[in-house]
């Protein structure tokens, strides 16, 4: 009786072929899946000791974005300035801090709920996220996502009078 070609090759089958199989793929897998933009979140944009030399530039209020927390804004000492006065650019590197309080929190007294994070970048520099890097992180401070399109949806209009450099709403 002839062996047939599916006969044959079934004969010469090791046993470790199906584990090695999945072995490949894995690898294969792998490697392709850090293939193209790194979507790992990174580092928090700001400091852990943030309120040692940030100053608040958006007192506690109610905000009818960021998932309606209750919100206050920090700045870092680059940002203080030109924020409030409104008058001068924000310079590359400055950070906003928006600590978020659960939505009954009026006073920001509780826990914080999370953050958003925006650090200005060079002008011009990346104009599809309003030449900001943005963040949002959990109350422990590790980023959750990275340059939103939900970010530079809202912040997109939000121009003077109101807003200033795409940051919204006057301090």
């Amino acid at each position: 009786m002839p062996i047939t070609a599916r006969a044959r090759s079934a004969s010469f089958a090791s046993p470790l072929a199906p584990p090695l199989a999945a072995l490949l793929f894995a690898f294969i897998f792998g490697a392709l899946a850090g293939c193209g933009d790194d979507t790992t979140p990174g580092v928090p944009i700001f400091p852990a000791d943030y309120r040692a030399s940030y100053v608040e530039v958006r007192d506690c209020r109610q905000s009818a974005d960021h998932d309606l927390h209750t919100i206050r804004v920090l700045a870092d000492p680059l940002a203080a300035g030109p924020y409030t006065g409104r008058d001068a650019p924000i310079p590359e590197d400055a950070i906003l801090v928006k600590e978020e309080y659960d939505f009954g929190d009026f006073d920001c007294s509780g826990p914080i709920v999370s953050f958003a994070a925006a650090r200005k970048r060079a002008v011009d520099s990346d104009p599809d996220n309003l030449d900001w890097e943005w963040q949002r992180l959990d109350p422990a401070r590790r980023v959750i996502v990275e340059d939103e399109p939900r970010c530079v949806g809202c912040h997109t209009g939000c121009e003077e009078p109101e807003g200033y450099d795409h940051t919204c709403a006057v301090p």
